[in-house]
């Protein structure tokens, strides 16, 4: 196996030239890097990453702390965390904590803090002022996707407004009779995501002067949640809505399905409006609110490696960022029956 001596011989450079140059660290003319490129690519030369370790005092890896990995949204930005940081020339570790408080506690008592990893990326978990502390103190940056954590960089979608503009939608079509399907209210994840979006349903209703008796519907949020809830709230034709504003995609392609399954014709029976940008709601024709899900995780490497570089944020004003949300109108929604 080649070794990094041999490399510096063969590009007639010293050893610690040829460190700087295949690590990106120092100062090193283009000329040089490319003869030290060519030099280990030839001698099939590997860099040990345990050694770029000792001697920068980084791992070349970040932790990304999640609650799920098995829906669709957590796994499409972990996706794009992944892809970003094989970009990068970075590794990913993916931690999925439950609602265990000692497994929390072991993971950012020993986990996080230990030399393994070079900064952490939240995803819709807030984080505590301790917690982010600690980290601070071991020079290991944090970065969240969800929703506002004090101190921290973070990205994340304002639900209450967009579920506004998703319920405006239809309300625009003419929709009076309207009901939200979204997640349980008394199982909250992190940052009130359901409640969130609950109320900016009602928010439009208000202000379009709409009065609804029965305006939501709890679920779980997937496609059987959407299915099984649907099945039940559209099987009375005196007292289904004609417009069903979603959660999530997922759980507006099982309303259509089950929409499907009782005789009922989309969008003319009833429109359904989804949240999320799932590539299968393409395929069901699903008017959606598309939030770019996958860069959100590349956003996040982004900031986490400006941090690592001492390039972090200056004004408090600049740690959250809310990002654009983008109404796709397809097949499934349309002015409200006669």
């Amino acid at each position: 196996m080649a070794t990094l001596a041999d490399v510096a011989q063969s590009a007639g450079v010293s050893k610690s030239t040829a460190s700087r140059a295949l690590s990106g660290q120092g100062s090193v003319s283009t000329d040089t890097k490319k003869r030290v490129a060519e030099a280990a690519k030839a001698l099939g030369f590997v860099a040990s990453s345990a050694a770029e370790s000792l001697a920068t005092g980084r791992s070349r890896n970040i932790a990304v702390v999640t609650p799920f990995v098995n829906r669709w949204f957590y796994s499409e930005v972990i996706d794009g965390v992944e892809a970003a940081l094989i970009g990068a020339g970075y590794d990913l570790t993916l931690y999925r904590l439950s609602d265990d408080r000692l497994q929390r506690q072991q993971l950012f008592d020993y986990f996080l803090v230990r030399k393994g990893v070079d900064a952490v990326i939240a995803l819709t978990l807030f984080v505590t002022d301790e917690e982010v502390a600690r980290l601070d103190a071991l020079g290991k940056p944090i970065v969240g996707i969800g929703g506002r954590i004090p101190g921290v960089s973070t990205y994340f979608i304002d639900d209450r407004e967009v579920a506004r503009k998703q319920t405006e939608h239809l309300i625009g079509l003419g929709h009076t009779k309207l009901m939200h399907f979204g997640g349980d209210q008394d199982q909250q994840l992190d940052f009130e995501v359901h409640s969130r979006r609950l109320q900016g349903f009602r928010d439009a209703l208000e202000r379009a002067s709409i009065a609804v008796g029965q305006d939501f519907a709890a679920c779980e949020v997937s496609v059987a949640g959407g299915f099984d809830r649907a099945m039940r709230v559209l099987a009375d034709p005196g007292s289904r809505p004609t417009g069903i504003v979603a959660v999530s995609d997922e759980v507006a392609i099982g309303v259509i399905s089950a929409a499907y399954k009782l005789g009922l014709r989309i969008p003319d029976d009833l429109s359904v409006i989804g949240l999320d940008g799932h590539p299968m709601g393409e395929a069901f024709g699903l008017t959606t609110m598309v939030q770019h899900v996958s860069r959100q995780g590349a956003m996040a490497v982004s900031q986490a490696l400006a941090l690592l570089g001492g390039l972090g944020l200056e004004e408090e004003s600049d740690l959250a960022m809310a990002l654009p949300v983008d109404l796709k109108v397809r097949h499934s929604t349309a002015p409200a029956p006669h």
